[in-house]
């Protein structure tokens, strides 16, 4: 369970990435008056681009969130649960210590 949340949490990071670094930074509509941005030819239209854009980081973004916590329960649901790996070993040589003959001197 913990992989696949990791896996699709990594995903979305990944696509929030790439929507963030997509979009225009608020100061860019001043440099396309000068410019002749050529705006009103895009795919979404002069301002469709910026609110599908903004809609969609929300949208990742929430989800990012949301595997965020359910990371977080996991990992704390295992911590309970949790037992080092080198009590084991240290306690099995604590025994064969007080287990060793005792020589006479």
């Amino acid at each position: 369970m913990f992989g696949i949340v990791l896996t699709i949490h990594l995903i979305i990071a990944l696509i929030l990435i790439a929507l963030v670094l997509v979009q225009h930074g608020k100061g860019a509509d001043a440099g396309a008056n000068f410019g002749g941005g050529g705006s009103s030819q895009s795919v979404f239209g002069s301002s469709g681009s910026a609110t599908f854009l903004s809609r969609m980081t929300a949208v990742v973004a929430t989800i990012f969130f949301i595997t965020s916590l359910v990371l977080a329960y996991i990992g704390s649901q295992q911590a309970k649960g949790y037992q080092s790996v080198t009590q084991a070993p240290i306690e099995a040589k604590v025994e064969e210590e007080t287990k060793a003959p005792v020589v006479p001197e």
